[in-house]
């Protein structure tokens, strides 16, 4: 059963790890979270199986040149994305790789806007508890935030109710 999205106002791991010298309202933040009914090594090998990654991730249109070859922390791919009815291609790099437990990824999206997603897995007996933390950094973030905000929040409820299903 999946647990009510909740908003979240800070990010303080990615804030420590990647944008030291960030300026104020020109970010917006989301976060939700979700209790799934399998095993967490069986909810991480589908969050890591990129030929699958878009039957359960809501923004995503594809990988234009293949997901990631290798899932090792300085590794990098470019998604195709599509978020408030935008598309848009987003270089990624990995940042944080725990094997069943951490995956986290920055990158460059267009109009200087950057992004960020964490994925945690929590094992719970026979279930998981998943949090996605999302954030969105740049000038033209400071314009769209509260549609962004909402955009990105209805895009991790429905990717967590379709991961929760590919793997029940």
């Amino acid at each position: 059963m999946l647990q009510a999205l909740r908003l979240r106002s800070a990010t303080p791991w990615l804030r420590r790890a990647q944008h030291p010298t960030r300026r104020g309202g020109r970010m917006a933040e989301v976060s939700a979270e979700a209790r799934i009914e399998a095993p967490a090594e069986k909810v991480w090998a589908q969050l890591t199986d990129w030929s699958a990654y878009g039957e359960w991730n809501a923004t995503h249109t594809g990988f234009p040149k293949g997901g990631p070859e290798t899932l090792e922390v300085g590794g990098t791919f470019a998604e195709n994305m599509k978020l408030m009815g935008f598309p848009a291609e987003v270089d990624w790099t990995i940042d944080q790789l725990e094997p069943v437990r951490v995956l986290a990824i920055s990158g460059k999206g267009p109009m200087a806007v950057n992004v960020a997603t964490r994925y945690t897995l929590t094992p719970d007996g026979d279930a998981t508890t998943l949090r996605i933390d999302g954030e969105f950094t740049g000038a033209a973030v400071s314009i769209m935030a509260g549609k962004l905000k909402d955009s990105a929040t209805a895009a991790l409820n429905e990717s967590l109710r379709k991961l929760s299903a590919l793997v029940a």
